[in-house]
């Protein structure tokens, strides 16, 4: 075998200069059983005697044996080390030149050509590019798209295949692809073409590859891909392939109108199938697909529309399954279950409908069985359900009567920060101008000290900003002095003071507002804590600061007056020389600083 085709490789590049017609089919037929007995053994052989080069003098449109050389060249580029040679060789242009012809065997054989020297390989995507392949390809296929005969189909799957070797993995030529209109030819091949699994699935493959580019959403969304998958999906028995369509739908569906789309297709009741059928089955592919549909679910629960959608005033069959999945005794379903309901819950009116409907309960009971060695995911996401339905004000209270803070509370111990910053969001929402609950919490001296602690968890800025904000809601709220006084005896002062400095002014402003209570109701208690923490310090640089807000420089203000009742820190205000930064304020732009400014400068002047 190997004499011979050395023999062949000899005689072909004798024949391929006199170009002997007979010979020369001969010897590229002897190549073609050679590369099919052992294809890198003879790709090595062909690259080493050089006749590569003679291939793009054998590719021109008048060659009878184009094809076959456009066959062989495809053959050789399957391996690895032959694609770098084929575009050194100079064969891109020939081949690209031959995307022009009209016969059937020539396309086929040039476009597994290009595309196997694409697969993988920079120079011979750069080389296809150069030469302008794509916009080629794209063409035939709207061209060819309607054509349902087997030949054809074949034809269209090899294209479809090319350009997705072309741009694989490749922002640039993906957009390169998006910009010639590739999307709405795909979509339309598949749908024409769904009963071809070779077809579809290199149109499912290529939307794979094109829905990651934020470019390509719009395109989908001005298509009928929404429809066509879900058809799609519904034929679908096999795992491997719902699968390969889960990987089309989760890009696709971060985009709110495709995600309306995707519902108003039917897909729910498609998703909503595959949990009751794989919730009880111990199958590693079932409870994959158990897993990727209970989460395409809860994302298309993201978008405003298709939430309302499904929501239908709470009356929706899909919002009830859902309800269904928080009792399950499927982790996968509780923690589905309790996202979509944080889902349903990012508007007053389904908060309320909710709360007014036991939602409350049930995720109260979900909680109580995830407390000892709980799973964190679940915790997490029933925490966030419970935060938001605690938003609107007329839920607050029927939540706190239905023991909400209580249930809460048993998670003080956990040591996992999504878990902790869960946890504080949900007691702060509860609290928000329900006076009596913030006291009830402010006293209590193993929260305050849990409070306290995570001030100071630099490693997790969310769950140290969210500690600082209820700390300072405990006071604000209660506006009592046992609060104040389990605070200061906590060591918390001085997290509330250093929060005044915060990036956040939302955050300094709670914190101004906080420190005034302490100073008008406890500033003996408070008084060594504001003073070791610095606070007269930082409030000379808030108001000295020109880009502090107007409502920080109010109630900074605020503050000092509130402090002068204390020796000590009024000494300090006197050493500060604050009369010069307030007398300035007189004619700040906000009116209210005016005035506070004027008030201020008479107290201080009065005391000094």
């Amino acid at each position: 075998m190997a004499d011979s085709l050395s023999d062949t490789l000899k005689k072909l590049k004798i024949t391929a200069v006199d170009r002997t017609e007979d010979s020369l089919e001969g010897c590229l037929d002897c190549l073609l059983q050679a590369l099919a007995q052992n294809n890198t053994e003879t790709s090595e052989k062909i690259q080493a005697s050089g006749i590569l080069q003679l291939f793009a003098s054998l590719l021109t449109p008048q060659s009878s044996c184009k094809a076959k050389v456009a066959n062989i060249i495809a053959e050789v580029a399957k391996n690895e080390f032959m694609r770098i040679p084929c575009v050194d060789a100079g064969l891109i242009s020939p081949l690209v030149q031959l995307l022009n012809s009209k016969d059937q065997e020539v396309l086929l054989q040039t476009g597994r050509a290009l595309g196997n020297i694409c697969y993988d390989s920079h120079e011979g995507r750069s080389a296809v590019d150069q030469a302008g392949g794509a916009q080629i390809v794209i063409d035939h296929l709207r061209s060819l798209c309607s054509l349902t005969d087997p030949a054809n189909e074949k034809l269209l799957t090899v294209f479809c295949g090319m350009l997705m070797n072309y741009s694989n993995e490749n922002d640039s030529l993906q957009a390169q692809l998006i910009n010639m209109g590739v999307i709405p030819t795909l979509v339309k091949l598949l749908g024409i073409h769904c009963q071809n699994a070779a077809l579809t699935e290199m149109c499912l493959v290529a939307f794979g590859n094109l829905a990651e580019l934020e470019s390509s959403k719009e395109q989908f969304a001005s298509t009928n891909i929404a429809e066509e998958l879900v058809k799609l999906f519904k034929k679908q028995i096999e795992h491997d392939k719902r699968e390969m369509i889960f990987e089309v739908l989760a890009p696709l569906a971060e985009n709110d109108a495709i995600k309306l789309q995707l519902v108003e297709a039917g897909l729910v009741e498609c998703l909503l199938e595959i949990v009751q059928q794989k919730v009880d089955s111990d199958k590693e592919d079932d409870i994959t697909e158990l897993k990727t549909g209970s989460d395409l679910m809860v994302l298309l629960l993201l978008g405003d529309e298709s939430m309302q959608k499904l929501f239908e005033g709470g009356k929706g069959s899909v919002f009830q399954r859902v309800l269904s999945w928080i009792p399950s005794n499927n982790h996968q379903l509780q923690l589905a279950g309790a996202l979509a309901i944080a889902n349903f819950a990012r508007n007053d009116g389904n908060c309320i409908h909710m709360v007014d409907n036991g939602i409350v309960e049930k995720l109260m009971d979900l909680l109580d069985r995830h407390v000892e060695d709980g799973n964190v995911t679940v915790q997490h996401a029933a925490l966030s359900a419970l935060r938001n339905l605690a938003i609107p004000v007329i839920n607050k209270a029927k939540m706190l009567s239905a023991g909400v803070t209580e249930a809460v509370l048993k998670f003080l111990k956990s040591e996992m920060p999504p878990v902790q910053f869960k946890l504080l969001g949900t007691l702060r929402m509860l609290i928000d101008a329900q006076a009596e609950a913030a006291e009830q919490l402010g006293k209590n001296v193993k929260l305050v000290e849990r409070l306290v602690e995570w001030c100071e968890a630099k490693d997790h800025a969310g769950v140290m900003g969210e500690s600082n904000r209820l700390l300072s809601a405990l006071i604000r709220h209660s506006k009592s002095k046992d609060v104040i006084n389990t605070i200061v005896q906590s060591g918390g002062i001085k997290h509330l003071v250093t929060m005044a400095t915060s990036e956040h002014v939302i955050m300094q402003n709670e914190a101004l507002v906080a420190l005034a209570l302490i100073a008008a109701l406890e500033l003996g208690t408070a008084e060594k804590d504001l003073e070791s923490a610095k606070l007269v310090q930082i409030l000379h640089r808030l108001l000295a600061d020109e880009r502090s807000a107007p409502e920080i420089k109010y109630n900074s203000m605020v503050l000092i007056c509130a402090l002068m009742g204390s020796e000590s820190l009024h000494k300090e205000v006197q050493d500060l020389a604050f009369l010069d930064v307030v007398s300035k304020l007189r004619s700040h732009e906000n009116k209210s600083v005016a005035q506070q400014a004027s008030l201020t400068e008479q107290r201080l002047t009065v005391e000094s």
